[in-house]
């Protein structure tokens, strides 16, 4: 049974006005360096979306972003020697991608608790740096989840995700395809796509009416049936 944390998390991803994120930030890219890393959004975002368990717009997360970290944001601007107008444009939609790709995978952690159980799931920035995504403790094995969005490229790669450190455990790569035709999967003849019939088949992977793209269970019930019947 769904937690009533993912019950409500899934309810707001369902009103994420995707297409309206992407036409706005897409294809700003002004701040593209390294951000220094007491104005990174990580951190926050594992706090209000995980640890606080609020679900808020991605507009009402960047204001309360800007209130916590506004001074240390605005002398790294500074020192940049951007713009303020400029500087601000780029590094909400840099913000916006980093947060959409995080709710995705603390999403993903929500379902997770669902199959390993209550208590059983750790997520953080610190463990994100590490390679662990989402750590699974289950029955004395620690499974350590990394995420992330591929592009097709003929077969799916088996070579694993780089990670910075060793965690204790098991580590799992969690590749997933997001493809690009999702809003119109079928051919002006009226055939289906084939990348769409590629993510039909993935039952790992959900789209929701909007476009936003979540797990299901079967991205890992199959591991814990595997440790269970050992």
């Amino acid at each position: 049974m769904p937690t009533p944390f993912l019950t409500q998390f899934t309810d707001f991803l369902k009103t994420v006005p995707l297409k309206k994120y992407r036409e706005a930030y897409s294809s700003v890219k002004i701040v593209e360096m390294d951000l220094s890393k007491d104005i990174q959004a990580i951190e926050l975002l594992y706090t209000v979306y995980w640890s606080e368990k609020k679900f808020i717009s991605f507009d009402e997360f960047y204001e309360r972003y800007l209130k916590e970290k506004g001074q240390p944001i605005e002398k790294f601007r500074l020192k940049s020697t951007m713009c303020k107008d400029c500087f601000y444009r780029g590094l909400k939609a840099r913000i916006y991608r980093t947060w959409a790709g995080l709710i995705t995978q603390i999403h993903a952690g929500y379902v997770a608790e669902t199959v390993f159980g209550e208590g059983s799931v750790s997520m953080s920035a610190q463990l994100d740096s590490q390679g662990a995504d989402i750590r699974v403790e289950h029955k004395g094995r620690f499974l350590n989840y990394q995420v992330k969005k591929t592009s097709y490229s003929g077969v799916m790669s088996k070579r694993p995700l780089p990670r910075k450190s060793k965690l204790k455990g098991e580590s799992i790569d969690l590749k997933y395809e997001v493809p690009p035709c999702l809003s119109d999967p079928k051919t002006k003849n009226g055939e289906w796509r084939k990348p769409y019939l590629r993510f039909l088949d993935d039952k790992r992977t959900y789209a929701l009416d909007n476009g936003f793209v979540t797990f299901t269970k079967e991205a890992f019930i199959h591991k814990k049936n595997e440790i269970d019947l050992k």
